[in-house]
């Protein structure tokens, strides 16, 4: 059973589940908005101050009631069935010691619990689909306790592929979509599919979440959002590099990667989670900047080690650290 590197990070429970710096948002804007309402209340109405306590309240609730919501679910026992599941689709989860497992599965009931999940066309939203989105979720998020990904957009999940339009039609082809605003949608059909085979660098999830770390800032570009700018130029030319290899057939990574960087990144993604020790054997660069990027080493024969939070150099031509 490999060892976590990352067990202290998971003994913090109060920081995974209340963000120190969103509770400290609230407190200042609580105390602001109750000294003005308090100030302007007091002069002009007998008792007005206590109308102080109005903002207060709803701001300190506003601010408490995630936390709360988070601290009630993971007191819920995480289902045998779940774990069961993981087991036989998530090869990276096998590879976790009690403590990561605790991190992994919390992140999914907390993804389970916030994030709405609609079907479409006949399609029944089981818990092994919310399940199966919350894996990729997790994973994409395991070495990056204080990241998210916002749960403000709906899931839909049709019967199996979809064009443009969202229809199923003879000519559709996708099996995943996600605008810059609007739901996340998959097909049904290939979610599955896709958790069944693992190692084949295809997962539609990992794929369309991805997409959500280059869209943070509106524009798909194929530079994540979360990563410093100063490490565009770096990341670019080996963009660049990459796709020309798969341009020439000389790739681990499928033909679709080459069309965009957007596409690229998402593709690279799917390989570097779901096949990690071809992507190393074939591309060490990228394998060693996406490492960086989501700060753990996810082979399973591997000994996970922390990427340094403040910077890591990439072949000297750059640094991939979080803003």
């Amino acid at each position: 059973m490999q060892q976590s590197a990352f067990s202290k990070q998971y003994r913090t429970d109060f920081m995974h589940i209340a963000r120190p710096g969103t509770l400290l948002f609230h407190a200042l804007l609580a105390i602001i908005l109750g000294v003005g309402v308090g100030v302007v209340g007091a002069q002009t109405i007998t008792y007005g101050g206590w109308f102080a306590l109005i903002p207060v309240l709803i701001v300190a609730w506003r601010g408490i009631r995630q936390p709360w919501q988070r601290w009630r679910t993971s007191h819920k026992p995480f289902p045998a069935t779940w774990r069961d599941w993981l087991d036989a689709h998530v090869p990276f989860y096998a590879t976790l010691d009690t403590d990561g497992r605790v991190h992994f599965e919390r992140d999914i009931q907390f993804f389970c619990a916030e994030q709405p999940f609609e079907g479409v066309d006949g399609v029944v939203v089981t818990d092994k689909l919310k399940l199966a989105v919350a894996a990729g979720a997790a994973l994409m998020l395991h070495g990056r306790p204080g990241w998210e990904l916002g749960t403000d957009r709906t899931i839909l999940f049709y019967p199996a592929h979809f064009d443009e339009d969202y229809y199923e039609t003879a000519y559709a082809k996708y099996d995943g979509m996600v605008h810059a605003q609007g739901p996340i949608i998959f097909s049904k059909a290939s979610v599955e599919s896709d958790w069944a085979h693992p190692g084949t660098g295809h997962n539609v999830v990992i794929h369309e979440l991805a997409h959500l770390f280059d869209m943070a800032d509106a524009v798909a570009e194929g530079v994540p959002s979360l990563m410093d700018r100063s490490s565009a130029k770096a990341w670019g030319q080996l963009v660049r590099r990459e796709m020309q290899h798969i341009r020439l057939g000389k790739s681990l990574l499928r033909r679709y990667a080459a069309t965009k960087p957007a596409e690229f990144f998402a593709v690279a993604a799917e390989n570097f989670f779901d096949r990690p020790q071809q992507l190393y054997d074939h591309h060490p660069e990228l394998f060693e900047a996406l490492t960086a990027f989501f700060n753990f080493d996810p082979r399973p024969a591997e000994a996970v080690v922390p990427v340094a939070e403040a910077e890591v150099e990439i072949q000297g031509n750059g640094t991939l650290h979080p803003d």
